[in-house]
């Protein structure tokens, strides 16, 4: 598979990065062709052991890495052959960019659907039933609360709701 192509598209990178952080994007952003170790990989990109192996595993679980294990017979230890298959990428994000898209709506219908105060002392939110239970006064200060308008946040959730049914759209018609 030619990783080139994929690794130059921005939202593949993005993903990459979320899923193995700073550390671990060397690892994933130049994958070999073939079969590695850890230890060859730690030695040509100059980083620790432990956050080549974190990232491994997190490419791992993800379905983007595979491995097979071989025992030597002289010593008895075990090394672990990793192969990137990056096949699934796309599929992955796909996957998950839908699942952050259904629980923002979700939240974004929530937050529109309801009303919310706030302290003004603590910051701390309570919906209209939980600030009706509590006289609308703070439980934690005893200061009164305030309506609040999250007219703002619910602006903010909509330009990110939109803007991922944007990438996804993009995404699938890569697929």
């Amino acid at each position: 598979m030619a990783f080139d192509d994929l690794l130059h598209d921005e939202v593949v990178q993005k993903y990459l990065h979320e899923l193995v952080g700073d550390r671990g994007m060397p690892v994933a952003a130049s994958p070999p062709e073939g079969e590695v170790t850890d230890e060859e990989l730690s030695q040509k990109l100059g980083l620790e052991l432990n956050n080549v192996r974190r990232a491994l595993f997190i490419l791992y679980e993800n379905e983007l890495a595979s491995y097979r294990r071989v025992r030597d017979e002289d010593s008895g230890w075990l090394t672990y052959l990793w192969t990137f298959n990056y096949d699934q990428i796309r599929i992955n994000l796909l996957e998950a960019m839908s699942t952050l898209s259904e629980y923002l709506s979700k939240r974004h219908d929530f937050e529109s659907q309801n009303e919310f105060y706030l302290c003004g002392t603590c910051s701390l939110r309570f919906s209209f039933s939980d600030a009706l239970d509590q006289s609308f006064v703070c439980p934690t200060c005893s200061s009164k609360l305030n309506i609040m308008d999250n007219s703002q946040l619910l602006n903010s959730m909509k330009n990110r709701l939109d803007g991922l049914q944007d990438q996804l759209a993009l995404l699938s018609m890569k697929l």
